[in-house]
Order: C-alpha cells, then sequence, then structure tokens
C-alpha cells in the first residue's frame, strides 16, 4: 500500500488557516508597495541623470541629438580623388591578371569529336525513349 504524503497545512483548522492566508496577502500587498516605490526613486534618477549633458564614457553625449557635421567641397573632392585612384589601381590589377591569362581555343578537330560524342549520346536517348513508349 503506498503512503500518502503529509501536508501540515491541510490538517490546520479551517479559520487558522484562512487567517495566515490573509496575513501572507497582507504581507505580499506591503512588498508590493515598498517596490513600487523604489521603482519610482530608480525612474526618477534614471531622467535626471539622462537629462544632464555629460559624457557616458564613450563620448557620445546622453541626452543631446546627434552632431550633424558638414564637409568642405574640397575635402569631399579630396576623398573622390583618392577613392577614384583605388578603383583605378583595381581596375589595373584586373587588367593585368587577365591579359596574364592566355585565351584557350579549341582546335577544329576537338570540336568535330565533342559534336560526334553529343550526336552519340542524343542517339541513345532517343533509343532509350522509343524502347520505353
Amino acid at each position: 500500500m503506498a503512503s500518502k504524503s503529509f501536508h501540515p497545512a491541510k490538517i490546520v483548522v479551517q479559520g487558522e488557516y484562512m487567517s495566515q492566508l490573509s496575513q501572507i496577502v497582507i504581507q505580499l500587498q506591503t512588498q508590493r508597495k515598498q517596490v513600487q516605490s523604489e521603482l519610482g526613486r530608480l525612474d526618477a534618477a534614471i531622467n535626471a541623470l539622462r537629462g544632464l549633458n555629460t559624457n557616458n564614457g564613450s563620448g557620445a553625449i546622453v541626452g543631446a541629438s546627434p552632431i550633424h557635421r558638414t564637409m568642405s567641397a574640397a575635402g569631399r573632392r579630396a576623398i573622390s580623388l583618392a577613392q577614384k585612384v583605388r578603383w583605378a589601381n583595381r581596375a589595373a590589377e584586373n587588367h593585368a591578371a587577365a591579359k596574364k591569362m592566355p585565351k584557350r581555343t579549341m582546335s577544329a578537330a576537338a570540336r568535330r569529336k565533342i559534336a560526334a560524342a553529343q550526336k552519340a549520346r542524343w542517339a541513345a536517348w532517343k533509343v532509350k525513349q522509343k524502347k520505353a513508349a
């Protein structure tokens, strides 16, 4: 025979059990009020710190709008010319690499041999299709 588990809370008289539950509920409500007030204080502190225009260690200003910097036309032109030089160097490297590889050509005899092999494959396939039908 299996033994039943023992639950002391079930043995307590009904009235005492209900009063214990009400005390627990009151205690939990009190703790909830304390936590809510603490959260309110933390939110106030966070908002106060966000309002300050101080560095947060990363160099960015907290709470400030991003700074939009403008570049002079001469600066943009210098960057543009430098990029064009990089592109030209890359194109020259690719062009030089393309010239190093000789163009591969196929002899007429090799082309005839490949064509004959392909015709033989097609002929075999057609025969196979006729037998299947």
